[in-house]
């Protein structure tokens, strides 16, 4: 059995991803990693922290993204398929550069791609995850954030990368259309207790703001004049408290963590910027009704995959 690791990236260092850390959880887990590199603006050090790494599994493909080809979000999943496509192994082990596995569930997953190697009617593996938020305390894990999704796929030539590469389907006449739904089928997936650890939104205000207005450009291909200069978190006291262990590999990110100044708890929900779903009165009501009363349920929540 042999498994590939693959992501795509770009300006990672600049906007703050936790890179490094996110290929180590995976590559001594991984007989391969193959990375689709965008063009980096000239300040970004994404390469230059690839070569740091010394893997003779890394396989860097480099790629320039096209927005106005690839609309709405679909270059990321444009990108995503040119690294699967790359890939050599049975099973195809995807983590986007703020996702991080946790050692302890490595045996698990591993266990997991032995089992159903000979068994094709599974057609991938599904991953629970954390979405932390504003530092490494807090987390979001309701109706407005994904609570799991598929991170492991067979090496198949009609599996695909979908939408803006959350996720994946199998799509049998794909003719690079990432937004197709009809003629697409969700893959059959075994869901594993394994978790990612999602850090997307932990950056220092200013950052998450950068971030925040590079994905509106990768969605749109504008942005508004009017955005402002710092990203306000709201008040992290609507999150849930985080009282596990992060994995091993984050603890010397975690330690550089120098913004808790700029983070609060009381106040209002949001200064400076329209309110986010997981901020509105009414999906407030909504989670805590599904954590309270339906242990977790998502209601009317949409799973891009069959769970067998």
């Amino acid at each position: 059995m042999k498994i590939s690791g693959f992501t795509f990236l770009r300006n990672t260092s600049s906007l703050y991803y936790p890179v490094r850390e996110s290929l180590l959880s995976i590559l001594d887990f991984v007989d391969e990693l193959v990375i689709a590199l965008g063009d980096n603006d000239p300040d970004d050090r994404t390469l230059e922290l690839l070569e740091s790494l010394n893997s003779p599994k890394i396989r860097i493909i480099n790629t320039v993204w096209d927005l106005q080809a690839y609309k709405f979000g679909t270059e990321y999943a444009h990108q995503t398929d040119i690294a699967k496509e790359a890939c050599t192994g049975d099973w195809l082990f995807y983590v986007q550069g703020d996702e991080v596995i946790h050692e302890d569930d490595l045996p698990e997953i591993r266990q997991a791609c032995e089992k159903y190697l000979d068994k094709p009617e599974v057609e991938g593996f599904v991953f629970n995850y954390l979405h932390f938020f504003g530092d490494y305390g807090h987390y979001f894990s309701d109706h407005c954030w994904y609570k799991k999704e598929i991170r492991i796929v067979r090496n198949r030539k009609d599996i695909h990368s979908w939408r803006d590469a959350q996720s994946f389907r199998v799509s049998p006449d794909f003719k690079g259309d990432y937004l197709q739904h009809q003629g697409t089928q969700k893959l059959s997936c075994i869901a594993l207790k394994a978790r990612v650890f999602h850090y997307g939104w932990v950056r220092p205000p200013e950052l998450m703001q950068k971030k925040q207005v590079t994905a509106v450009v990768s969605y749109s291909g504008s942005i508004d004049e009017n955005e402002p200069e710092v990203f306000d978190y709201g008040r992290l006291d609507r999150c849930k408290v985080f009282t596990g262990t992060h994995p091993r590999v984050m603890e010397k990110k975690i330690s550089t963590l120098h913004w808790k100044d700029k983070l609060r708890f009381s106040g209002p929900d949001a200064i400076g910027r329209k309110l986010m779903k997981h901020e509105k009165p009414k999906y407030r009501i909504l989670s805590w009704i599904e954590e309270n009363f339906l242990g977790g349920y998502v209601i009317g929540g949409f799973k891009n995959y069959k769970l067998l």
